[in-house]
């Protein structure tokens, strides 16, 4: 006993010392891990990486002329600090007198290939007679410029692409992959900003995917200081790869508050590409006017969840020719699922005019695929022709439904709404304010075409659409409703 009783005590002292041998290694290891935690919070300088891509980045000088503006255009940069001081003085030299004067503007840019091609926004160099280019000097070098020419520009995502002729390569930057940056990566911006010269402005990536007003819109916000004449300058990540065109900021004074949008790369390659080749872009086109699925759309139709993009209209284009119709969903675009209408336009805008692809649409309770041949964008944006305002519709009682009091189209409101002839349908002439109707933007002078994807020309129609989609356990009543001509699908709630 007294031998087992030693036996357990010295196993017991060996468990203790080996314990203690790991804590001791734990505990070195945490200071190990501790002094490089520390050793990143410091950070390394940004110098190196700023001095190997500075040279690829360029100011950019406009000159337009202007005629009949007073001001001091030309003296200082507009937005500068001294613009106020300058104005009375150009002001008692021209003695009042509006006479036509050249107006500069500054901005920025970088240059994408050594033969001289250069990136920046359109809104730099737009309407500009003149464009000169300022490259980085860097070691002592003294200020290069060279005037520059548009190769093209594209207003949707505010990118131009210009040319320099330059004696010899030029130093430039590659694009990255603009969709592996993730929020809270480090950016650095680069550009002229307010015309004082090259500078460099560090932050990280506040945001993605953020949409601005354009169809195509792409952004990157940072809290990398940008300021005006930053404008079309690069955004770059930790490799030296140019993710973003810096390109607006939000600021209720102008200045960086640190907000800042820089359009993604991976939607400013395909734009560069296109000017490149072709001088202009070249986007695809579905032709149809498609709105998002609410969740009581998505009830009405009888769809499992929200999601893809319900077709409006469907205008004369390749949409039409295919046989695609109004109160379609579109579920899939040439492979890929439609989460919402915003995605579906950039991706059919990405795809090659031309293409054949698979449409995959909900449409009479079941899914079917139709094979759209894609048009141009640009060449149906320049055939469209504008169209006007409807007015309201007169007052005219006839039928209180759903919180809207709506007529029967006659020829007297056809022609006070300035609709076609073949036009069809029931006129809102009153809207409740209290109702969800209101709530969801149904106003006097809109058309109600549809109720129940199903044409209505009468209130009995109108009855009977309800009366269906009660029988069939919807708890909405899906219309399409025009307005000036555009369409609208509104999902209006049964049980009221």
């Amino acid at each position: 006993m007294q031998a087992q009783a030693r036996s357990i005590s010295v196993r017991r002292d060996e468990v203790v010392g080996f314990t203690r041998l790991m804590w001791l290694a734990f505990v070195g290891m945490l200071l190990v891990l501790a002094q490089t935690v520390s050793a990143q919070a410091r950070g390394e300088s940004l110098a190196p990486l700023a001095e190997k891509i500075s040279p690829a980045v360029v100011n950019i000088t406009t000159s337009t002329l202007i005629e009949g503006q007073s001001g001091p255009q030309g003296i200082v940069p507009e937005g500068s600090p001294f613009e106020d001081f300058f104005r009375e003085f150009q002001d008692r030299g021209n003695n009042g007198q509006n006479a036509p004067r050249r107006s500069n503007a500054l901005g920025s840019g970088f240059v994408i290939s050594e033969d001289g091609f250069i990136v920046t926004n359109n809104h730099v160099i737009a309407e500009a007679d003149e464009i000169l280019i300022e490259f980085f000097p860097g070691d002592g070098q003294p200020v290069k410029e060279l005037p520059a020419k548009v190769i093209g520009t594209d207003e949707k995502t505010d990118i131009a692409l210009l040319k320099v002729e330059a004696s010899g390569p030029l130093q430039y930057v590659q694009f990255g992959d603009s969709d592996v940056a993730r929020v809270g990566d480090w950016v650095i911006a680069m550009g002229n900003p307010l015309g004082q010269g090259f500078s460099v402005s560090a932050g990280i990536v506040s945001a993605r995917n953020r949409a601005l007003s354009g169809s195509y819109d792409d952004y990157i916000q940072t809290d990398a200081a940008i300021n005006r004449g930053n404008s079309g300058g690069p955004l770059f990540n930790m490799e030296g790869e140019v993710i973003g065109v810096n390109t607006a900021i939000l600021s209720p004074n102008g200045g960086s508050i640190g907000i800042g949008f820089s359009m993604a790369s991976n939607v400013v390659i395909k734009v560069v590409d296109q000017l490149r080749e072709f001088g202009e872009t070249r986007r695809g086109w579905l032709g149809v006017r498609i709105q998002d699925v609410t969740e009581d759309m998505a009830e009405a139709m009888g769809l499992d969840k929200p999601g893809g993009a319900l077709i409006s209209d469907v205008p004369d284009g390749p949409a039409k020719d295919a046989g695609l119709l109004a109160g379609d969903v579109i579920l899939s675009f040439d492979g890929v699922e439609v989460e919402d209408t915003r995605g579906l336009v950039r991706q059919v805008g990405e795809t090659t005019v031309g293409k054949a692809v698979r449409v995959v649409v909900h449409r009479d309770g079941g899914t079917q695929t139709v094979l759209v041949t894609l048009g141009r964008r640009e060449d149906a944006e320049r055939s469209e022709s504008s169209e006007e305002d409807a007015p309201e519709a007169p007052v005219e009682e006839n039928a209180d439904i759903l919180g809207l009091t709506i007529s029967p189209l006659t020829d007297e409101l056809r022609s006070d709404l300035a609709l076609d002839a073949e036009a069809e349908g029931l006129v809102v002439t009153e809207v409740d304010e209290a109702s969800e109707a209101y709530a969801k933007g149904l106003r006097a002078g809109d058309l109600i075409t549809e109720a129940g994807q199903q044409k209505v020309t009468s209130i009995e129609d109108f009855e009977t659409r309800m009366v269906e989609a009660g029988e069939a356990g919807r708890k909405s009543l899906l219309l399409l409703v025009r307005r000036g001509g555009d369409p609208r699908f509104v999902a209006l709630s049964l049980e009221q």
